[in-house]
């Protein structure tokens, strides 16, 4: 059986709590590793529901090393998407990114421009 992969939900909103974290418990390859948000109540309160650490975003790639994660769902406000997918990008963890991507062009292209210098390293 292949390992599952972990994620760490970044952003913590509406989407994220109705949607995203509700998901993980129908998901077969995939499981919820962390949270990351910049409220700490949340944090609490969501981390005791889920039974998962969680963090806030000064500490966003503590949570990627220490829970072993794979993978990022960046459920932040807009504009934060670039720097949290940069900062997964250079921990080396996949990136999923609500839409829209970005707010502009060239926030999109360094995104993407993170995210395949980190593959190439």
């Amino acid at each position: 059986m292949k390992p599952k992969i972990r994620y760490a939900v970044v952003g913590l909103g509406h989407i994220a709590q109705t949607a995203v974290l509700p998901a993980f418990a129908h998901a077969e390859n995939s499981e919820l590793g962390a949270l990351v948000t910049g409220t700490r109540e949340k944090n609490r309160e969501l981390s005791d529901h889920y039974g998962v650490t969680a963090y806030h975003y000064d500490d966003l790639e503590r949570a990627f090393e220490k829970e072993q994660i794979d993978a990022a769902y960046i459920a932040t406000p807009n504009s934060l998407h670039r720097e949290h997918t940069e900062r997964a990008a250079q921990a080396g963890v996949h990136v999923l990114c609500e839409k829209p991507m970005a707010t502009t062009q060239e926030e999109c292209e360094a995104m993407t421009g993170a995210v395949v210098s980190s593959r190439a390293s």
